[in-house]
């Protein structure tokens, strides 16, 4: 009896779920996303008949840092809504981010109409948006692409999980053409001389099969401050998780284990010219880094075989002269097959490690309620995308405001937090 009526709950929800899909997408993406979705169910399902369910402990692989002790989130700072102007980006996802000349921050946003917009108003594949003024009184502005934006060019299909800006030109990482599973595939960089109104292709981009173990993908720009002026060197640096075998055989986009992230460099005056691309290869006996021009020498530069990997971001703080590379990691969503997403935050004082743990945690049980992550917001439980505001820093690098998709799964959201340091000497 049990078992007859979570069947019929599973296939009610099923219903709801594909009207949902053909309302939002049309015809062409309820058929190609609805065997995903059975299946998915299915699993859920099943999850559902056992009264043992439990969600299994996962733990870092890298040791607990001795200098970036403790990090706290202020969940009543959480902004959803843009202070200065008002405007919301409901079903608009990812927003990694960076800092430009004109003292404003530039993102990028998939699959919505970005601020102002929503999934039917407005809706494009990727969109750029600019960040007016400070962390208590921000306005979003749709630059290219969503709602009423302020360029008129055609935007293109893709996700971008890499902007930066250097130079006074900002340049943008795509993955893929629409499509999330295309993301293994190819990855191109283009470029914006005029503020993310315009973009061209520099000519830089790698181009995969979608086959496992084989590239790596979502590919993000380490943030070095306003338009890349505390740079350590001469060089941009770029890191992007190897595309290994997904947790998730149906869809494929997921998590991906063993978890590997690939380094790259570029001089910054040649960074529209691939040949003057380099691979890192690992660590000489010097305690140097080595680097190859030859795709196929790369060696991870940080490796998780146990917890995976997906998308990521990197940024330096200057006030703590700490890297800190934040991970998705477990998984993508709030439940999978007994797993449940997590965050990892991790330190080092080189850009290609030692890494040491800042935070490992699922993001549902982060700070207090409506926590880092919440399935009654807009979007399905699960994560996307985490990153740091490089212009909001305060109290010399301890205090951050951390930009992404959330608490929702799809929705822009800000909130600030602390680090915790240890003094030296204690």
């Amino acid at each position: 009896m049990l078992k007859t009526g979570l069947g019929l709950f599973v296939i009610i929800n099923l219903c709801l779920i594909l009207l949902k899909v053909f309302f939002e997408y049309g015809l062409s993406v309820l058929f190609s996303e609805s065997t995903m979705i059975i299946t998915r169910l299915e699993v859920e399902s099943s999850n559902m008949y056992s009264s043992t369910k439990q969600i299994s402990d996962s733990t870092p692989v890298y040791p607990k840092s001795d200098y970036v002790i403790g990090i706290e989130f202020d969940m009543t700072t959480l902004k959803n809504i843009c202070p200065g102007n008002g405007l919301e980006a409901p079903r608009s996802d990812n927003w990694p981010i960076t800092w430009a000349d004109d003292d404003n921050q530039y993102s990028s946003w998939g699959d919505g109409g970005g601020f102002g917009g929503t999934n039917e108003d407005g809706r494009v594949s990727m969109g750029v948006a600019r960040i007016e003024g400070n962390k208590n009184n921000y306005s979003g502005f749709n630059v290219w692409g969503g709602k009423n934006p302020e360029s008129l060019e055609q935007t293109f299909k893709g996700k971008s999980y890499g902007i930066i800006s250097v130079d006074k030109t900002l340049y943008m990482l795509r993955s893929g053409n629409g499509k999330t599973e295309q993301c293994y595939g190819m990855q191109e960089l283009h470029k914006s001389i005029n503020h993310g109104r315009t973009w061209s292709p520099t000519g830089v981009d790698w181009d995969f099969s979608y086959d496992e173990n084989n590239g790596f993908f979502a590919p993000t720009f380490l943030q070095f401050g306003k338009d890349y002026k505390n740079s350590r060197d001469n060089y941009i640096y770029i890191y992007a998780p190897e595309h290994t075998i997904s947790i998730d055989s149906l869809s494929k986009w997921d998590v991906n284990k063993p978890g590997q992230i690939t380094l790259i460099r570029v001089p910054k005056k040649s960074i529209s010219k691939k040949s003057a691309y380099t691979y890192f290869t690992g660590i000489n006996l010097k305690g140097e880094p080595t680097w190859s021009s030859k795709i196929d020498n790369r060696q991870p530069v940080f490796k998780d075989s146990e917890n995976g990997v997906m998308r990521t971001s990197i940024i330096y703080n200057s006030g703590l002269k700490r890297y800190l590379l934040t991970v998705q990691q477990v998984g993508r969503y709030k439940d999978f097959r007994g797993k449940r997403a997590h965050i990892g935050i991790y330190e080092s004082p080189e850009p290609w490690g030692p890494w040491s743990t800042v935070l490992f945690k699922d993001p549902w049980s982060i700070g207090s309620f409506p926590h880092l992550q919440n399935d009654t917001f807009l979007g399905d439980p699960k994560t996307v995308y985490w990153n740091f505001s490089p212009k909001w820093w305060s109290d010399n690098g301890k205090g951050f405001v951390m930009v992404y998709t959330g608490p929702g799964g799809d929705q822009w959201g800000t909130v600030e937090g602390c680090f915790t340091i240890k003094m030296s000497g204690k």
